[in-house]
């Protein structure tokens, strides 16, 4: 099963940056392309954005030009920096291979 660990959530006011790590398995680093996913309290799981191990990287409309996400393979972790945070940016985030959810992610809060 494929585990990542999540961190660096928090409270922030709108326009405000948060920068979201997630660790995995160098296999599962190496190996696959990793996004990152979110869900706010009775919504559907949203795909926010991923990165390939070659550097492709892809963006929901709702983020681009906000949030940047990257890979640093020395420490087999995936970052998310958010800026411009909005109140519709909160939620629980979560990294995926594929949009199924295993891990306990991290709380994004953001108050207008």
């Amino acid at each position: 099963q494929v585990q990542f660990v999540e961190s660096g959530g928090g409270f922030v006011q709108a326009g405000g940056s948060l920068r979201l790590s997630c660790t995995t398995s160098p296999r599962t680093f190496n190996r696959n392309v990793i996004g990152w996913y979110r869900q706010a309290p009775g919504n559907q799981i949203e795909w926010v954005a991923s990165a390939s191990g070659g550097g492709a990287t892809n963006y929901a409309g709702s983020v681009k030009g906000r949030f940047t996400i990257s890979r640093d393979s020395a420490k087999n972790t995936v970052y998310l920096q958010m800026d411009s945070l909005r109140p519709e940016d909160t939620a629980v985030y979560y990294c995926s291979t594929d949009g199924t959810i295993g891990s306990q992610g991290t709380q994004v809060t953001v108050s207008s």
